[in-house]
């Protein structure tokens, strides 16, 4: 990152925030003939290919009118480690900054955040022990073990994130160290110089957004793409059928819900996300929040576009 001639920007917030469009709108007016705006996505469900609704991912027009980076990095059915997307997000900014141009983080997936712009130290992997893990099915005496393991790292995991636990007990065993430690330390938040500008909304309005974002979702196809990326050859990786919306609606082509409950189901774990996702970002004191009241690209593309310049 320090080698770069021009820092990205980065805008941050929960999902359906606006993130998106703004990054589209601010991409589009900065644009020069001499220096092109380029957008790199960092959520952890955008880089699998196939999952395009459910993640919201950019269309393809607006892939086409703004050069998009981090997104459709493997197939649905692969495994993506946040190793892989620190080299691929720092891969694309030394490309963009060498062809002079501009880069535009749109950041929900915090930890990828922390990875490519912080110095994170990230773990190995441990597949063996990983297995033996997985044959553990009560996720509350794997929780309890890594309680006595790491309890920094319990501390702060949900303790129905099965895959966290596995993650974190995993790399606990495997390198004989705490999972908390490989975090980026006591300087958690050095002094980088990138601009980070936060979208803020009030907690009722951003559970409507969440709803209505939904919804569209179910008009534009979302039940067809779950069932595609079920019935295709390799299925869905286990992380990618653990994703919002894909979970539920798993559940629902299996007979297991109804799709009026699938959604409502949907809806309610979006929201309490997005809750997680504001509380991530919000330990970061270098963010600047914006408060946004009705319109996100009116309200901040401007603030925005001066970073940019």
């Amino acid at each position: 990152m320090n080698n770069l001639s021009r820092k990205p920007v980065v805008i941050v917030g929960p999902t359906a925030s606006g993130k998106s469009s703004v990054a589209m709108a601010v991409a589009q007016a900065e644009t020069t003939t001499t220096s092109q705006v380029h957008i790199v996505a960092v959520d952890a469900m955008q880089v699998y290919r196939d999952m395009n609704i459910g993640t919201a991912k950019p269309t393809k027009q607006d892939q086409a009118l703004v050069p998009h980076h981090c997104i459709d990095l493997v197939d649905s059915h692969e495994r993506f480690t946040v190793a892989e997307f620190k080299k691929s997000a720092t891969d694309s900014l030394e490309k963009i900054d060498s062809h002079n141009g501009r880069a535009l983080l749109v950041a929900g997936t915090g930890l990828y955040l922390t990875a490519v712009i912080d110095e994170l130290v990230l773990p190995g992997e441990f597949l063996d022990i990983r297995a033996t893990l997985e044959e553990e099915p009560d996720t509350t005496k794997l929780f309890a073990r890594l309680a006595e393991l790491d309890s920094a790292a319990a501390e702060k995991m949900e303790q129905s994130n099965r895959r966290r636990i596995v993650r974190a007990l995993e790399v606990c065993i495997g390198s004989g160290r705490p999972f908390s430690s490989f975090g980026p330390g006591t300087n958690a938040y050095p002094e980088n110089g990138i601009v980070q500008i936060g979208l803020r909304w009030s907690r009722e309005r951003l559970a409507q957004r969440v709803a209505d974002r939904v919804y569209a979702m179910i008009e534009e196809g979302f039940v067809d793409e779950v069932a595609e990326l079920r019935d295709s050859k390799h299925g869905l990786s286990r992380t990618a059928a653990q994703a919002l919306g894909y979970k539920e609606l798993l559940l629902h082509l299996d007979g297991k819900l109804s799709l009026d409950q699938a959604i409502a189901d949907t809806i309610t774990h979006t929201r309490q996300f997005a809750v997680r996702q504001e509380r991530w970002f919000r330990r970061d004191p270098r963010i600047k929040w914006v408060s946004i009241s009705e319109d996100p690209v009116g309200e901040i593309v401007p603030i925005i576009a001066k970073h940019l310049r």
